[in-house]
């Protein structure tokens, strides 16, 4: 079973996606995983793995070399598995693929497998923060463009891509990435005074609560325009009639305060 492990690992394959081509969770990869035999797992799931691998019996595996060629063929294989699966669940659930196209479909079913596989445990409140933090992550992405830079430096980090490759401003992407290098860098080494650590995070605070009050500021000003709005024009609620008469309402209020 170590040699298994060692395979999965230099093919690449991760738990998630070895769990979908199984039919299975990824709970459950993991328990197959720690048995200490092969010949222990399920004769069907153990069928597939064989069939992955190209192998006949859990004796051959230990005898496997991992070389492009052979990374080649299992990646075709496990593919061409997965494509067919996918096609599957892209039919029952053609609401969340419509519109997408074949690339799309794919990498959103890969996002809401780790997403749901993570969330299948109700008690698990790390999960839960992680993805509503990441789906908060997901909110500010229209409106700067930090969130794309940090998103390839963890990939680069993780090892996905490649260091020199920048699909962003280029130059805007690689200061970015140095900076947070130098800031990982301290992280990681502990070297940082506790002090001046201390200080920057109460900066840190200042400045976020200065953007909370804001945007609640901003909030508040919205409001007060819109019932203004309902009022003037003589309507009770926005609907689907009326809202783009009562958004030229609310623009031309603002600009009220703003010559006045």
């Amino acid at each position: 079973m170590e040699r298994l492990n060692e395979i999965l690992y230099e093919l690449g394959i991760s738990k998630v996606k070895l769990a979908k081509f199984l039919g299975v969770s990824r709970q459950m990869v993991y328990n197959y995983l720690e048995l200490d035999d092969i010949n222990k797992w399920p004769n069907d799931k153990k069928v597939l793995l064989f069939n992955l691998l190209g192998v006949k019996s859990s004796e051959e595996i230990k005898d496997i070399k991992v070389n492009t060629d052979y990374i080649f063929d299992v990646e075709l294989r496990i593919n061409n598995i997965l494509d067919n699966s996918n096609k599957v669940e892209t039919q029952d659930d053609a609401s969340i693929y419509s519109g997408l196209g074949k690339k799309q479909k794919e990498l959103l079913s890969n996002i809401v497998d780790i997403i749901k596989e993570k969330l299948d445990d109700e008690s698990d409140d790390d999960s839960y923060n992680l993805f509503k933090y990441l789906y908060h992550f997901l909110q500010t992405i229209d409106n700067s463009k930090e969130p794309k830079y940090i998103l390839a430096y963890i990939a680069k980090a993780a090892g996905f891509v490649k260091p020199l490759d920048f699909v962003f401003d280029e130059e805007e992407q690689f200061i970015f990435e140095s900076i947070m290098f130098s800031a990982m860098t301290l992280y990681n080494n502990g070297d940082a005074s506790k002090s001046k650590l201390a200080e920057s995070h109460k900066r840190f605070v200042t400045h976020i609560e200065h953007k909370i009050e804001e945007k609640m500021s901003r909030t508040l000003e919205l409001n007060s325009a819109k019932v203004q709005a309902l009022k003037e024009l003589g309507y009770n609620e926005i609907n689907e009639k009326n809202a783009a008469e009562v958004l030229e309402k609310i623009a031309e209020i603002q600009s009220r305060k703003v010559t006045n």
